[in-house]
């Protein structure tokens, strides 16, 4: 194992929140990853963020001040007092058997990961020195990566948390705490009710967005799309995602996206069979109109 890369001092010795976890570990520096990093360096300078990735994706957090330690082996993590597993979900649920080798002491346990059911059931057979909370921070954007990464992605978001009845409150209000000195909103939900809303608030509309842009680009080519206006651009921004992440997403989730997915070809359908006559369209229309408004944007 090669030993890991710290980063020079910081300036400044005072921060700007009261301290939660002194040594902060996060694994998968991608988007979310990177973001709670670049936060953290920037909300408690005394404190100590270590980042744990391939090696292209540490060169790119050091050039970009995100993390103090950076290392390719879990080993690092040994006297972490929080581990933030940011990676894709299925590898965030192996993670976990990797935990008990190498952070030799207690700790915080929590995951970003967009589905929670599978993470929180795997997370009981974590040793008990350690406490897992499942987490979702629900700030994102069009294009993952660290290089998208920034500090206020958080910022008057939902920062969903997910107990399972062996988690203890401390845990949960430290990260509460956590999550509200990166300007985020937590709260608390079960999380077979977190699976069941974010099918239908995140994965379907993700899902939906990807199919959309497939098949207009299979169809008009690109010299039909340079004909395109914003209509078109902003109903598939969401298809500049990776395709990894939502692929665990589909995966740890199968039971909830599946109906959603039905009862949308189901309007599809009803729309199909309607066109002529167009009473389903301005039924739909209006439903949707009204819905719309009452968004949070």
């Amino acid at each position: 194992m090669e030993l890991p890369v710290i980063q020079p001092g910081r300036p400044g010795t005072h921060d700007h929140q009261p301290l939660v976890f002194g040594k902060i570990g996060i694994v998968g520096l991608g988007l979310i990853g990177g973001s709670i990093a670049l936060a953290a360096r920037e909300i408690w300078p005394s404190s100590l963020v270590i980042g744990v990735d391939n090696k292209d994706v540490l060169e790119t957090a050091m050039r970009l001040h995100a993390i103090d330690v950076a290392a390719d082996d879990l080993i690092v993590l040994a006297e972490a007092d929080v581990v933030i597993l940011a990676a894709p979900a299925r590898q965030n649920i192996a993670l976990l058997g990797e935990l008990d080798e190498n952070v030799h002491q207690s700790a915080i346990v929590t995951d970003t990961g967009s589905t929670k059911r599978a993470i929180v059931e795997a997370a009981r057979g974590l040793p008990p020195r350690f406490t897992f909370v499942g987490g979702h921070p629900l700030g994102g954007a069009a294009k993952g990566g660290l290089e998208h990464a920034r500090p206020d992605l958080f910022k008057g978001r939902p920062w969903l948390l997910t107990p399972s009845g062996e988690a203890s409150g401390r845990a949960v209000e430290q990260l509460s705490a956590f999550a509200r000195a990166l300007g985020a909103e937590p709260q608390i939900v079960d999380p077979a009710a977190h699976d069941r809303l974010l099918a239908f608030l995140s994965h379907l509309p993700q899902l939906t967005a990807s199919a959309l842009m497939q098949v207009v680009g299979e169809a008009v080519g690109e010299r039909g799309l340079a004909l395109a206006g914003r209509g078109l651009v902003d109903t598939t921004r969401l298809a500049s995602s990776p395709a990894d992440i939502w692929r665990d997403v589909a995966a740890t989730n199968v039971d909830e996206l599946g109906p959603a997915l039905d009862a949308l070809i189901a309007v599809l359908e009803e729309l199909r069979a309607d066109l002529r006559d167009g009473d389903r369209l301005s039924d739909l229309f209006g439903s949707a109109a009204r819905w719309r408004d009452t968004l949070k944007t």
